[in-house]
């Protein structure tokens, strides 16, 4: 995928689904064809995309990604 856009998926699996709920994948892009694209797949896949901003948010995000991982480890998640 060129770098247009980034969905952050972070470990979003299907089986973390919680209590039904959807989970959020995060989408940050500068093309907004490939963004819905992005999109589009995401919501297939029974996610919920939420578009975060531009291309450049994605080190924001990716931050993001590595504080929810280390929260969830000391609290035995299996992350």
């Amino acid at each position: 995928m060129p770098d247009k856009v980034r969905p952050v998926f972070s470990g979003t699996l299907v089986e973390r689904l919680v209590a039904g709920q959807p989970l959020d994948v995060l989408i940050a892009g500068d093309d907004e064809e490939a963004e819905e694209t992005v999109a589009r797949l995401v919501r297939d896949g029974g996610l919920r995309a939420i578009y975060v901003g531009p291309l450049e948010r994605a080190r924001q995000l990716e931050g993001l990604g590595f504080l929810g991982i280390t929260l969830q480890q000391p609290l035995g998640l299996n992350f």
